[in-house]
């Protein structure tokens, strides 16, 4: 349980510098998702091979529609947050893209017919009233794409949400390997796109564009997904989507600290709803003996 917890731990503190890394890689952001979905992909699927882990073609063949569509929505989602990098600070894309989870919660009673408890209809409305708040009271940036940025965002939250949800009504394939079907699925995906708009400009990438990339291909991804899959089998769900927010809060301090990119304190308090009532939406109450 403590090997597992520290595992998710580290995950989670790598997946949050990833905007820092992305910033310096000169590509466009279908080609960035593209090649993150290809290094990841051969990393797990290597992971697989050396731990023998074997796909289970059943299951798979059955679900194989809604692992494509996943995988899709996921490249998508990719290149969505890579473009609000562009445009705004990584906090304020980061505290947008967070904005998923609440998306999820204010869906599933119209796809599940789950009814909404109290404590949900107050979470939802908080955190959206802190996403007003970045967006609507934060000062705009000197470039005027701030706004921009947090509809690149939002919009990136919208595809996590997606896969979210898509991955509720799959059965029978384990996390590790649903994520290495989707990655394929991405690849799929983001092949046209990014033949049909910037095509392949690897060549005009410097020494450090080309170590930025191998970081978020094979660390970010490949080696941190298998240790996010590999941890979340031995950890309760409530305690790893407690610890999934180390991931927000490490990249608003890498924004701050790093990149020494200003939060305005009307952003850093809507940030602070935002995380703050999502979280407590997962915090389940504990049972009466």
């Amino acid at each position: 349980m403590k090997r597992a917890r520290m595992m998710l731990i580290a995950s989670m503190t790598i997946f949050g510098t990833i905007g820092l890394f992305v910033r310096n890689i000169p590509v466009t952001s279908g080609e960035l998702a593209l090649y993150r979905a290809v290094m990841a992909a051969v990393m797990v699927g290597g992971y697989l091979l050396v731990t023998k882990q074997k796909l289970p073609l059943r299951s798979i063949g059955k679900m194989l529609p809604l692992l494509l569509l996943s995988g899709a929505a996921m490249g998508v989602n990719w290149i969505l947050l890579f473009e609000a990098y562009k445009y705004t600070t990584v906090s304020v894309a980061t505290l947008s893209y967070y904005f998923a989870p609440v998306i999820v919660t204010a869906v599933c009673p119209f796809l599940f017919r789950e009814r909404l408890t109290g404590k949900q209809i107050i979470c939802f409305v908080m955190s959206t009233i802190g996403l007003v708040m970045i967006t609507g009271i934060g000062e705009v940036g000197k470039s005027g794409t701030d706004m921009i940025g947090i509809l690149f965002g939002l919009g990136a939250a919208v595809f996590y949400a997606a896969v979210i949800l898509l991955n509720k009504y799959i059965r029978g394939v384990e996390g590790i390997h649903r994520t290495l079907l989707q990655f394929v699925a991405a690849i799929v995906t983001l092949i046209p796109y990014v033949a049909l708009t910037s095509g392949v400009t690897l060549g005009a990438m410097d020494g450090t564009g080309w170590l930025c990339l191998l970081i978020v291909g094979l660390v970010h991804t490949g080696v941190t997904y298998c240790m996010y899959f590999s941890s979340l089998k031995e950890l309760p769900g409530q305690k790893a989507a407690i610890l999934s927010y180390i991931d927000p809060l490490v990249a608003v301090l890498v924004s701050v600290l790093l990149l020494h990119e200003r939060m305005t304190v009307w952003q850093i308090l809507g940030g602070a709803l935002i995380l703050g009532f999502t979280l407590w939406n997962e915090i389940a109450p504990k049972e009466k003996e």
